[in-house]
């Protein structure tokens, strides 16, 4: 298998990855403060230090799924350039289900056995 093969493969997986997290850093960022779409799209490549991008669809889409399933609501507020804004926010029931899945999905990463086997591949010539 060629570096070029390995590469592909680590894309691939980065996409599928990336995608299946998009919800998680949306709630993250909702949950510190109130947010319109354009500029969540920035404000999650800020947060996750560059690993996660998102496209401008794929928030909205993510959004509406969130707003249906009652986990984040919205409201218009007027712009200082423009037409009014939808913002965003979590509901009560959206940061119930961000905690359970911080708790359940991230925290197994702090925990020292899973953070040694980590770190070991730091130490790594990639």
């Amino acid at each position: 298998m060629t570096e070029n093969d390995v590469e592909r493969l680590l894309q691939q997986w980065e996409e599928t990855y990336k995608k299946g997290l998009l919800t998680f850093w949306l709630l993250l960022l909702l949950s510190q403060r109130k947010a319109y779409p354009y500029e969540m799209k920035s404000a999650i490549t800020e947060l996750s230090q560059g690993t996660i991008t998102a496209e401008d669809n794929s928030i909205y889409r993510a959004l509406r799924r969130m707003n249906q399933s009652g986990i984040v609501d919205s409201e218009m507020r007027p712009s200082k350039t423009g037409p009014s804004r939808r913002y965003f926010f979590i509901t009560e029931i959206g940061l119930e289900l961000l905690t359970k899945f911080i708790r359940r999905n991230i925290h197994v990463f702090q925990h020292p056995e899973v953070a040694n086997q980590i770190q070991r591949f730091d130490e790594v010539d990639a």
